[in-house]
């Protein structure tokens, strides 16, 4: 069962290789699947880890998250208050009130251009769990949709979660995959390991610089036919989110119909934004932040990025090929290709 739609991951961060030098300890690595993608656990430790017990913690973890969060798997708690047909509050857990909080904040901060509650229209357009469309839905069932969508039908009380229309429905894939990427950190932490990489489907978080320097992390340019390094960062202690329009798509008369829906228009986006990737201290919040700027244009995700001190990366498509909208927050991560 997976938590997040069939080839959501759409942008790879992907490690760039360097010349290392000798290693004072050795590095360790834990990988899996999860949440229809994969996750790779990489850190330093002077000590020799349990990397059995360290995976099976791990996968305790990813599995309640699914629990709690997937809309595959029809028991979620998250499905069951999509399920409920009434307004009445919905008790619920704290990882999930955690993730929702943030949602609505960064939801209301970006003017409801991040909206979990698009799950319907992302299932109308056939990017959902229904499955693929091959045309595009005309505009009645559109208009019909679109009334009971939209991140002020939510409200959050504390751990009780109400809906104005019962028709709402909650889509967390925007966001609880960082949410996901944090909690490996966290079991990291806690276990005195502090020199990690922690990766689920591109979206990152790296903790100290390991024993031969930073963290180098390489942004994949946003074409759909080969694997390319647009830019790379060296980056230790923060996490690395990154969306793109530019795999998950379908055609119709000459127009591409990406999975990123605009809530604003109910309809995928059509500017020439293809990616944006964000840099913040928690990975849920990166992941929420590099959905919203990539549903902006790429002049407006700049300046909502600069407006609020995030580091972001956008790139635009134009006639002339890529162009890189950098923030001055993301400039002093950024060295050559």
């Amino acid at each position: 069962m997976r938590f997040i739609r069939p080839l959501l991951i759409l942008v790879f961060v992907i490690l760039v290789a360097a010349c290392q030098p000798q290693q004072t300890f050795p590095e360790y690595k834990v990988e899996g699947k999860t949440m229809g993608t994969y996750y790779v656990v990489k850190f330093y430790s002077d000590k020799e880890p349990d990397l059995t017990a360290l995976q099976a913690t791990f996968d305790s973890e990813l599995e309640l998250l699914n629990d709690l969060m997937s809309t595959y798997r029809p028991e979620s708690e998250l499905m069951r208050f999509n399920r409920q047909q009434s307004s009445e509050p919905f008790t619920l857990s704290p990882r999930t009130q955690l993730v929702i909080a943030e949602a609505i904040r960064v939801g209301h901060e970006t003017q409801g251009v991040l909206d979990v509650t698009v799950a319907p229209l992302v299932e109308l357009w056939g990017f959902g769990a229904q499955g693929r469309i091959e045309h595009a839905p005309d505009e009645q069932a559109l208009i019909a949709i679109r009334q009971h969508v939209g991140i002020d039908k939510i409200s959050l009380n504390g751990i009780e979660l109400q809906k104005s229309d019962p028709r709402v429905s909650v889509d967390l894939s925007t966001i609880a995959k960082g949410y996901g990427v944090d909690q490996l950190a966290e079991i990291l932490l806690a276990q005195g390991i502090t020199r990690f990489l922690v990766d689920i489907g591109g979206e990152m978080r790296v903790g100290a610089a390991k024993p031969n320097g930073d963290w180098r992390v390489a942004i994949e340019k946003p074409i759909d036919h080969e694997r390319a390094v647009q830019r790379i960062m060296a980056v230790n202690q923060i996490a690395v989110a990154t969306s793109g329009d530019y795999r998950n798509y379908f055609e119709e008369d000459g127009i591409r119909y990406s999975h990123l829906i605009d809530p604003r228009t109910g309809k995928p986006i059509q500017h020439k934004t293809v990616s944006s990737t964000v840099l913040h201290a928690s990975a849920m919040t990166a992941d929420a932040y590099a959905t919203a700027l990539n549903v902006m244009s790429a002049s407006e995700a700049l300046a909502f990025a600069n407006q609020q001190q995030l580091a972001a990366l956008i790139i635009e498509k134009t006639d002339a090929g890529f162009v890189e909208h950098i923030s001055d927050a993301f400039k002093p991560y950024l060295t050559q290709p």
